[in-house]
């Protein structure tokens, strides 16, 4: 299944003044690195969104929220949020700011930028 090229476009109108920020097929969707470290992204019609781990757990008990589970093993840290948590851009420019804040608090990854 495709990912939605329209929230990927969505993200990119959001994000277009942040700096240090990358793009990267990944997932069978679209990954958003910055610094080199994963933000956040489309698969199919989700957005998945870095948090950390006590951030993640505290948003996984919202309604349209999900572990980011890709192998039967959710990933630590990440959620999934299905497209009634990010219908307006205020709702996803949340979503993205939040991710971003995250990965700000980790070291830039060699190589990266």
């Amino acid at each position: 299944m495709p990912y939605d090229e329209e929230l990927e476009m969505r993200i990119e109108n959001i994000i277009a003044p942040w700096l240090n920020i990358s793009k990267r097929k990944m997932f069978g969707g679209v990954c958003f690195m910055l610094n080199g470290n994963l933000c956040f992204g489309v698969l199919k019609h989700y957005l998945i969104v870095r948090l950390g781990k006590e951030k993640a757990e505290e948003k996984l008990k919202l309604e349209n929220v999900l572990p980011f589970d890709i192998t039967g093993r959710p990933m630590k840290g990440w959620v999934m949020v299905d497209k009634d948590g990010y219908k307006s851009d205020e709702q996803l420019g949340t979503w993205l700011e939040a991710g971003k804040n995250f990965c700000e608090t980790l070291p830039q990854k060699r190589g990266a930028m």
